[in-house]
């Protein structure tokens, strides 16, 4: 009996991290995707050069496939060093997740404070040398949600020491149109416009956190309950 159940936990613990593994795999070839067709779309932070989609989806894939792989290992072999090392690495992941939640909640109206103040800066390197993937940002981003500067259109005038914007925050997109009457422009702060877009998809968001929490839960009851089953039949055997 308590061999076959032995047999059913391996089982599930098997399926469960491949399933794992394929979507660390996932993550992990959109990022490369991304990083080679949007080579040139980076970040619209000028402190986080490095924080861009492609980066952030690379990284997690990787993090997603090694912790995978550990649980199958682990599992196939009933190794416990593995199948601790496997539940420590994920039960370390889910409070840094806890953790930074909880720190957002807490720290909400200075991070909002600091991701403006940071964007602002950012609006500098607009344009110039160096910089293409954030200026390519910056026209992505005002294109799609139909914005113009961080907080406000005159954002810009900071940037250009005159009454321009980028072409990308024209109503109709024309060469030189930033140059046009204030009329011609999208008046609406894309800070604002990223957070009501947030707003808007926040069930979504939520039911993705919950599956990934639940996600990982389960992993953490299958590792540890198949590695006291491991360490009673060593114990048995000896």
């Amino acid at each position: 009996m308590a061999e076959g159940c032995m047999m059913a936990l391996r089982y599930g613990m098997v399926f469960f991290n491949l399933l794992f593994w394929l979507g660390g795999c996932g993550i992990l070839g959109v990022g490369v995707w991304l990083s080679v067709t949007q080579g040139n779309f980076a970040t619209l932070s000028s402190s986080l050069p490095s924080l861009s989609a492609a980066n952030l989806l690379i990284t997690v894939g990787t993090i997603i496939m090694v912790i995978g792989c550990l649980g199958c290992v682990g599992a196939v072999k009933e190794s416990r060093p593995v199948l601790l090392t496997f539940f420590v690495l994920l039960l370390l992941i889910f409070f840094l997740e806890i953790l930074s939640i909880m720190l957002f909640f807490i720290y909400q109206y200075e991070i909002d404070h600091y991701a403006q103040r940071d964007l602002k800066k950012g609006l500098q390197l607009f344009g110039t040398e160096g910089n293409v993937g954030l200026t390519n940002a910056w026209m992505i981003v005002q294109t799609d949600f139909r914005c113009c500067g961080v907080t406000n259109h005159t954002d810009w005038f900071e940037v250009y020491n005159a009454s321009r914007v980028p072409d990308s925050c024209c109503l109709e997109y024309s060469d030189n149109c930033g140059l046009d009457n204030p009329g011609t422009w999208w008046t609406a702060p894309c800070y604002e416009r990223v957070k009501d877009w947030l707003n808007e998809n926040l069930v979504a968001l939520w039911i993705f956190a919950l599956c990934t929490a639940l996600t990982q839960i389960l992993g953490l009851v299958f590792s540890m309950t198949m590695f006291c089953q491991a360490v009673k039949v060593e114990t048995f055997y000896a």
